[in-house]
């Protein structure tokens, strides 16, 4: 019997068709990272044996309990805090608005921030009573503006640790001294700079501190808040008394334990080898930087010559709008960014580019790059090539470009 008609055209159609298969490097490790083997291995067992509510009593219940408390020494000694100082969230965000609104919520309170915040941070500023806080033009931030924005009634200061766009690292220890002069709270995001650079929060002298477990290797959907004691947090969540009655909710196990052995291992790379990895992807990026800056004409990188976590640049390409360019080398089989993950898909151009001073076409024609473990010398000359190809064909396309 013959097949459908249908079916026989798509056949033939088929038959002319030759798909290429597109070899894939990923570029975006900022937006989150592949759960790693370390973390996998010490996942699967609990995920499949350690199934007890660490908050029964019995035999299940206890064997949870004494994982959870292994994660949160883990996660305490990547910071330099005690274990009691962490409370576990979903996550980043989640962990950025407990501490906003954790100490800042109060009635008559006041907090400082930054234009260049992650979202978690801006939009939970926003919904008090709040101060934005310039950056310069090197996507840092000066404290003595900082200090020129605190009110008798600033109760929290928030500035992150590393820009997500850009990588800058923020002067925290300055601010801090700053926020302790003052009596003020001091919060950092420091999602992406905890497993990239060494951080002690005693040495930094933050309040409070925000991690997520999908940045450094960890699944999505956990991350902790590190918070200094004798420091009063006020719950968002109630029905419980988890995570000392600072969040309440049956804790993700299977998750912290993941975070927990990611926290372990980045701690360990930044032991007696002196941070290899990390300057090996610091080299990488130096040698991606350079080598776009020599065969591209017109491109320049955003927060050159400020401090920066090792593997994060963002790239100017004029007469080139980044979502075009992202297209193209997604096409080509790389995966980069235009901006922050949480914010793609917005029609705006990027509030960090437009906060250090660039105009909205220089914010328009931006790229970031940010690497990890996986990446090769030979992955960044490949992507080095598709680049070239890909702005020499869309400079063609623009009209405006000279």
């Amino acid at each position: 019997m013959l097949a459908p008609l249908h079916n026989r055209v798509a056949d033939k159609i088929a038959d002319k068709i030759i798909v290429k298969a597109v070899q894939r490097f990923y570029f975006d490790h900022n937006a989150t990272t592949p759960v790693s083997p370390e973390v996998l291995d010490a996942i699967l067992p609990v995920m499949t044996e350690v199934y007890g509510n660490a908050s029964s009593i019995h035999h299940f219940g206890q064997t949870a309990r004494k994982m959870l408390d292994a994660a949160r020494k883990q996660v305490a000694g990547m910071l330099g805090a005690e274990p009691q100082e962490i409370v576990f969230t979903s996550g980043g965000t989640e962990a950025d608005n407990l501490a906003i609104f954790g100490v800042g919520s109060r009635r008559g309170c006041h907090v400082v921030t930054t234009t260049f915040e992650h979202p978690a941070v801006l939009g939970a500023a926003g919904q008090l009573d709040h101060t934005l806080v310039p950056v310069d033009g090197s996507g840092i931030v000066d404290p003595d503006a900082i200090r020129r924005a605190l009110r008798p009634e600033t109760k929290v200061i928030s500035v992150m640790h590393a820009n997500n766009e850009l990588g800058t690292i923020q002067p925290i220890a300055e601010i801090a001294r700053i926020a302790a002069e003052a009596g003020v709270a001091l919060h950092s995001d420091g999602v992406q700079s905890a497993g990239k650079i060494p951080v002690n929060v005693a040495e930094l002298g933050v309040g409070l501190y925000t991690i997520s477990g999908h940045k450094i290797g960890a699944p999505k959907g956990v991350g902790a808040l590190y918070v200094r004691k004798r420091i009063a947090l006020k719950p968002m969540m109630f029905g419980g008394r988890h995570e000392r009655e600072r969040r309440a909710g049956t804790e993700n196990v299977a998750g912290i334990v993941a975070l927990g052995r990611a926290a372990e291992w980045a701690l360990e790379q930044m032991g007696e080898h002196a941070d290899a990895e990390n300057r090996r992807q610091g080299a990488l990026r130096d040698h991606l930087e350079q080598s776009i800056l020599d065969r591209i004409p017109d491109t320049r990188v955003n927060g050159a010559g400020s401090p920066r976590v090792p593997n994060t640049t963002n790239i100017r390409f004029d007469g080139i709008d980044s979502d075009a360019l992202l297209i193209a080398l997604d096409l080509k089989g790389f995966a980069v960014s235009s901006g922050a993950a949480c914010s793609s898909g917005a029609p705006e151009p990027s509030h960090v580019l437009l906060a250090m001073g660039l105009s909205r076409l220089e914010a328009r024609s931006s790229i970031r790059f940010s690497l990890g473990r996986s990446n090769t010398i030979g992955q960044v000359d490949a992507l080095v090539e598709a680049l070239v190809d890909s702005v020499v064909h869309l400079r063609k396309l623009a009209p405006a470009y000279a």
